[in-house]
């Protein structure tokens, strides 16, 4: 059985195929056939299939964690609201879900709390992501449309990549743009980005700026482009207003002006405006590092600024293109997720909208006013003016700024509903009522990628345990609140509704507008295939770029210039935060890895939160490679593992932000981020925290792998995961046990097993190794050290694999190095075939000097190829070494020598 659904990961929204063999095997590979992905998929969307186990999966409804019957749960939640709203009003309870969700869930929870409740306390944690482009794209086109599509990125001849680590976040896109580059010799690829991120590896230009500095640098491109009469007049004239007062805002910015305030080279800014003003097809492609800011509305501005003035908008290969980050964030915001919107791209504040949509639902009433933006909904529960939130399918205590705050807030709440799938998060701790929703694989509905197409979401698992759809959830919660309207007979129901409502009194008026897919039957929606918004009866096939007619949805149908004066972000360094903490992603993993962390395979890219500094700031915190760090803010504070790297700009800290206390212990990094938003958009600032850093200099350092689950420790730094074939956990102690081998055998759960042990003891030097095998099988093993120069972990984990270990196996645990038992791969490069570092540095050494090469020795980068930026990154700086060593020595000159036949 195969069943075609879409990758629940970024907002690429990628096809994939599942199968199911009679065994009950599930396999996934791309969908050759998807027009997002044609059958690619990214390393995290290739092991899918490993992350489906209902390995903690919440299975059954929880009512202060004592399982209960669905009735008996939902009446709870239904009765708990009603009282509370009946109390103190609707805006009293509140709703935060999710991007995860997909569209008809979302659609429904929106129309029970906008139109029944009454309330526009509903918030998503899309906006963390997305919310900046959504005000950006409404100030400057009357709605909010992304004009292109993944095509435009093939047709360009110069792709700028803004605040987008597209290699690691997006990078099925990012192969796209590279294969297009290569098929196109005039392309060039700029990438503007405090780091030297993976996607500067197949760049031509990269401006490491200043951080926050992005609208100085496109409000010089502006006056760049004015200057020197790269102004598309019709255009202009025509199809926009405000470009006088926009211009005047940046007259008189030169280049030098520019450079300096952004902190870069005159010739590099220089040759970045000159290819922007003598390329035509240009698609400036921006993310997290654009939205997640204090003056992220600005920066979105900014950049649509240079594409209305020279008319590159709504033709192919030109273009401001939003990547938005989760599966159905464009979703959320078309059913109106956010707390300032309603459903259809409708506002809240416009009454003809509110009318229009009240008397759609036939609602009882209709929200009037913009409810809780994320941050602003967690302070009003901690202050106690919220008593009641329903969470759904997010973990905000990881994921929100200011995440302890966060958590006490939940913890002092007189209700919290948490819907998930999974049984312990960070989140779900905190929960009076727990209700067990179906994962992936297990729900149908609809998604929506960053190009506006909707693709299905396809079930192919049955339901587990007492597992409901969230849409399902919901609707039955609605109608004990005493709520007509919510009595659909299938997801397919809801679909239509919302496709109806997209077309209702629209009449062209508004972007949204899927009305032809209103009248599916649910053959036809089970079949619906990829499609681009609109879909009407004008556009049946859908629509792949917007504005092509030069008519956007302002009351004019002129877009509208924003004159952007440049803002400083909230608070600044200074001499006790002295560095600036910048948040993203790693390649392998998403979000909170409530999904990720569940495969070994995606953990052994990156296991251990990190803080990447620059070696001068490492230098001045007294911190080493590979030493662990404390970072502290006015907000909180975290322990990482020191990456020293000369990609990093003076002046800041690089930290992910996936880790929470499931898989790690004081290594939520979210505790430390600033809680300042955007005054527009009240999306967070996750890019400029002030912190400082300080080495942390436990007594003891250790890990321990083991073939069953470790105990963790209470407190303390420790990290946690699969790796290979057993478990592997980290950690740091600052007392030392009466006894290391006993502390050892407890910590292997071995305490009354008959074990053989192989110690190797050197109290001196404070390092000590154990290894338990029994049956001749390797149970686990422990090594301590005073510091952190431990052992290679890769080889350890292979030794988990041999039914019977060797002598030499035997030998290289007491020595703690491969002794022809195992070979060190190194830390892993390319997690699609465990290929690591020391084996992709072997190959350069032997003369491989290509990425395709590597391939074609070690099957590295041919699969996913994201892995292929770090390869060729490893080739680079292999070069002047080899030449070094091959190079002929000043005072030897080579002579010329008869080589043997």
């Amino acid at each position: 059985m195969s069943v075609k659904t879409t990758c629940p990961y970024c907002g690429v929204g990628c096809g994939v195929v599942a199968s199911k063999d009679a065994a009950g095997t599930v396999r996934v590979e791309g969908d050759r056939q998807h027009p997002a992905n044609f059958g690619r998929l990214c390393s995290k969307g290739s092991a899918l299939a490993e992350t489906i186990g209902l390995e903690g999966r919440l299975l059954e409804p929880l009512i202060e964690g004592t399982p209960v019957t669905w009735d008996d749960a939902l009446d709870h939640v239904a009765d708990g609201f009603n009282r509370i709203i009946r109390e103190h009003g609707p805006d009293a309870v509140a709703f935060y879900v999710s991007g995860q969700l997909l569209t008809e869930d979302y659609y429904v929870i929106n129309k029970l709390a906008k139109g029944f409740v009454g309330t526009a306390n509903i918030d998503t944690n899309s906006r963390l992501c997305m919310a900046s482009s959504v005000v950006g794209h409404k100030r400057a086109f009357g709605s909010d449309t992304v004009p292109g599509c993944y095509e435009d990125l093939e047709q360009a001849d110069l792709l700028v990549l803004v605040g987008s680590n597209a290699a690691w976040c997006h990078p099925i896109l990012h192969q796209r743009m590279l294969a297009a580059k290569e098929k196109n010799p005039a392309c060039r690829i700029v990438v503007i980005d405090p780091r030297r991120t993976a996607t500067c590896e197949g760049a031509d230009l990269h401006l490491p700026l200043r951080s926050g500095s992005d609208t100085v640098l496109f409000n010089g491109l502006l006056a760049h482009l004015a200057g020197n009469g790269v102004i598309d007049r019709a255009f202009v004239g025509n199809s926009t207003t405000g470009a006088a007062d926009a211009l005047a805002q940046v007259v008189g910015q030169t280049v030098a002006q520019t450079a300096a305030t952004c902190g870069l080279s005159e010739g590099a800014v220089g040759l970045f405006f000159d290819w922007f003003a003598k390329t035509e097809r240009v698609v400036t492609l921006y993310s997290q590092g654009v939205n997640q800011s204090t003056s992220g509305v600005d920066k979105v501005n900014a950049i649509i600024n240079c594409h209305l003035l020279t008319g590159r908008i709504g033709r192919p290969g030109m273009g401001p293109f939003s990547l938005t980050g989760q599966p159905n964030a464009m979703g959320g915001r078309e059913v109106g997720g956010l707390a300032n919107q309603l459903a259809a791209h409708m506002e809240i504040e416009n009454s003809a909208h509110r009318y229009l949509v009240q008397r759609f639902w036939r609602a009882p009433v209709i929200a009037e006013k913009g409810g809780l933006k994320a941050v602003d909904m967690f302070d009003a529960i901690a202050e106690k003016r919220v008593k009641a939130v329903w969470i759904i399918s997010t973990n905000p205590v990881v994921s929100l700024p200011d995440a302890d705050r966060v958590r006490a807030a939940l913890e002092a709440c007189e209700l919290v509903v948490v819907s998930d799938c999974m049984r312990d998060t960070d989140t779900t701790r905190h929960a009076d009522v727990l209700l067990p929703a179906l994962a992936w694989g297990e729900k149908d509905g609809t998604v929506t990628n960053s190009e506006r197409r909707m693709s299905r979401q396809r079930r192919f698992l049955t339901a587990p345990g007492e597992a409901r759809a969230d849409w399902r959830i919901i609707c039955d919660v609605a109608q004990r609140m005493g709520y007509a309207g919510f009595d659909y007979a299938s997801v397919a129901d809801v679909f239509r509704e919302h496709a109806e409502l997209s077309g209702f009194e629209n009449g062209g008026k508004r972007d949204f507008d899927i009305s032809a897919l209103a009248t599916l039957d649910d053959r036809a929606y089970d079949a619906l295939a990829p499609v681009q918004w609109p879909v009407t009866r004008n556009a049946p096939t859908g629509t792949a770029r917007m504005f092509e007619t030069q008519k956007f949805f302002t009351p004019d149908g002129k877009a509208r210039f924003v004159p952007v004066t440049p803002r400083a972000a909230q608070n600044a360094t200074s001499r006790d935060y002295p560095l600036v903490l910048n948040t993203g992603r790693v390649r392998d993993q998403w979000h909170t890895m409530t999904r990720t962390g569940k495969t070994a395979r995606l953990l052994s890219h990156v296991f251990e939160p990190y803080a990447e500094f620059h070696p001068e700031d490492a230098r001045l915190a007294g911190v080493t490679n590979d030493g662990l760090t404390r970072l502290t803010s006015p907000w909180g504070e975290m322990i990482a593992r020191v990456v020293i790297s000369t990609d990093q700009r003076r002046g800041c800290v690089f930290v992910p932000m996936h880790w929470n206390e499931e898989f790690a212990g004081e290594g939520r990094v979210n505790a430390l981020v600033n809680p300042a938003v955007d005054p527009l958009s009240g999306q967070p600032e996750s890019k400029h925290t002030p912190v400082k850093a300080d080495a942390y200099l436990p007594k003891w350092h250790a890990f321990i792998l083991s073939r069953n689950a470790i105990r963790r420790p209470a407190s303390g730094y420790w990290v946690q995961g699969k790796a290979g074939d057993c478990w592997r956990l980290e950690l740091a102690l600052d007392a030392r046990p009466e006894s290391w081998r006993d502390w050892a055998r407890a910590q292997l759960g071995l305490e009354q097993v008959e074990i053989e042990w192989i110690a190797y003891r050197d109290p001196a030097a404070g390092r000590f190794r154990y290894a338990a095998v029994r049956d001749g099988r390797l149970e686990g093993c422990v090594f301590i050290a005073p510091d952190h120069a431990l052992p290679s972990r890769a080889w350890l984990t292979g030794l988990f694999a041999e039914a019977q270990l060797s002598a030499n196996a035997r030998i290289s645990l007491l020595a703690g190095r491969p002794f022809g038992a195992a070979e060190d791969k190194g830390p892993i490069v390319c997690s699609c075939f465990s290929v690591g570092r020391n084996q992709i540095a072997g190959e350069i050494k032997k003369g491989a000097d290509s990425v395709d090469a590597i391939g074609r020795c070690l099957k590295a980068g041919t699969n996913c190829g994201a892995c292929r930026p770090e390869i060729s990154k490893l080739i680079s700086a292999s070069a002047p070494a080899l030449a070094a060593a091959v190079a002929p020595r000043a005072s030897q000159p080579q002579i010329a020598r008869p080589v043997a036949n």
